[in-house]
């Protein structure tokens, strides 16, 4: 007989293991609600037209693809069988082949779906709308530590507004679940997409945008040399590559980050893609030029404003890394991504503004910001820490046994009265002689326990 197994990337989780998720989850939800946001739920299966072009090329390699129900090679109908795959599909190759055998995946993410169910319910929904999500996601990846199949994520969105307040609001929140859960010493990285084009063209616009962003993307994974030897094949040369890396090795704190970006952009004659303040604005009257008014740097310096202008009292875990560049293609404004740091783990979140994702699926100029929790990563973390708060004991509860079904019914007639959770029951139709069995409850549930074996009615208490 084949012995029993799981797909690699997936996982059981037991009681115990399950409680602990509970406490995640529990600590995630109460933050985002005391936020005002509200639960939502998606379909598992997506239609593939959904999913696909919206996380990359690579992202859509590592989606999960459901074939079409019955004999998805062949179409039959009255008696005509009509191949739906032909040998010229089989020649071309999967991009062919797929869509006449797939339909439906896999959800990757939350965020496009949520995008989808905006687009759907657009008549009913008033913006700006703020939703939470906690579902579960599934990728077609390399299972490795902290890199799973399938993997729960807690989502939390805003659509309908282009306000930086959300933007200051997400390492709000970032910042209170992961103290909730005692992960104090973290992390909040922060850049913004804008950032990342003006330092492309500060490189002559040599190369492809999204080859430079996917390989900055893996500066943490494969080093300066991994990604030097990617973009020289990517058609980047060498000058520009020296280049790329002066600006994103930037020195400083927060502010001082952004003041040497902005020297670095007016050097390299990077064109503002910012407004200047209107008529009506504050400015500063030294500056008559163009120069300062790039996108993201002014918008990453305004949400550091508006969090010191909501008491925001961890900055040292607040940084502006230039290198952080988040793979998927539809984030266009700021993006988050947050780490633990006494722990060797990748991201526990992280997180982005869209403007257009909505325009997909026939909702266009809908901007939107959002950001992730990795349960999984969490878990691991704080098992690794060990910093799961300890499983409380109740502190009563009866446990009734007997062997004896005629003994049952008697039994049965106390559950009412030993409801929980003011008295938690436990019947358990095993033998009295085993001693493990009676040890067991008292272990794992109760911290005083009255065991009893019922040949009447228990009295009424």
């Amino acid at each position: 007989m084949e012995k029993p197994s799981i797909p690699q990337g997936t996982r059981d989780f037991g009681p115990a293991q399950v409680a602990r998720r509970q406490h995640i989850f529990g600590v995630i939800r109460r933050t985002f609600e005391q936020f005002g946001y509200a639960p939502i739920e998606t379909p598992t299966l997506e239609n593939l037209s959904v999913l696909t072009g919206k996380y990359g090329d690579e992202g859509d390699q590592l989606l999960f693809k459901v074939l079409n129900s019955g004999n998805f090679l062949v179409k039959e109908r009255r008696g005509e069988i009509t191949p739906l795959v032909t040998a010229d599909d089989l020649a071309q190759g999967p991009r062919a082949v797929l869509p006449k055998i797939a339909e439906k995946g896999l959800r990757y993410d939350l965020t496009v779906p949520f995008a989808r169910y905006v687009a759907m319910n657009r008549a009913t929904l008033t913006f700006p709308f703020k939703r939470y999500q906690m579902q579960p996601v599934w990728r077609a990846d390399r299972p490795q530590r902290g890199r799973y199949r399938e993997f729960w994520q807690c989502d939390a969105d805003v659509v309908g507004t282009d306000s930086l307040l959300c933007e200051a609001e997400i390492v709000l929140m970032m910042a209170q679940v992961l103290n909730g859960l005692g992960l104090v010493d973290f992390t909040i990285k922060i850049n913004h997409r804008g950032v990342l084009r003006n330092i492309y063209q500060a490189l002559g616009s040599e190369g492809k945008e999204t080859d430079l962003f996917v390989a900055i993307d893996k500066l943490d994974k494969i080093g300066r040399d991994g990604v030097t030897k990617e973009l020289l094949e990517k058609g980047f040369s060498d000058a520009a590559i020296d280049t790329l890396f002066e600006l994103l090795t930037v020195g400083g704190g927060y502010a001082k980050k952004l003041q040497r970006l902005l020297a670095g952009f007016v050097t390299a004659g990077v064109e503002p893609d910012g407004q200047r303040p209107g008529p009506n604005e504050p400015t500063d009257e030294a500056d008559d030029s163009q120069d300062a008014y790039y996108r993201g740097l002014n918008e990453l310096a305004a949400v550091r404003d508006l969090l010191q202008a909501s008491s925001f009292a961890q900055f040292d875990r607040l940084e502006f890394d230039p290198t952080l560049a988040r793979g998927l293609s539809y984030y266009t404004g700021c993006i988050f991504e947050v780490k633990i740091n006494n722990v060797t783990m990748g991201s526990v979140s992280g997180g982005g503004r869209y403007d257009n994702l909505t325009g997909a699926f026939g909702l266009p100029d809908v901007s939107g910001v959002g950001f992730s929790f990795g349960v999984d990563r969490l878990y691991d973390c704080l098992e690794e820490l060990e910093l799961f708060p300890a499983a409380p004991a109740r502190s009563r509860g009866c446990c009734w046994r007997s062997s004896m079904r005629p003994r049952w019914p008697p039994a049965c007639r106390c559950w009412p009265s030993c409801a929980p959770p003011a008295c938690p029951l436990s019947c358990t139709p095993t033998p009295p002689s085993s001693k493990s069995s009676f040890s067991t409850p008292t272990k794992k549930a109760f911290r005083t326990c009255c065991w009893r074996v019922p040949t009447s009615a228990p009295p009424a208490r």
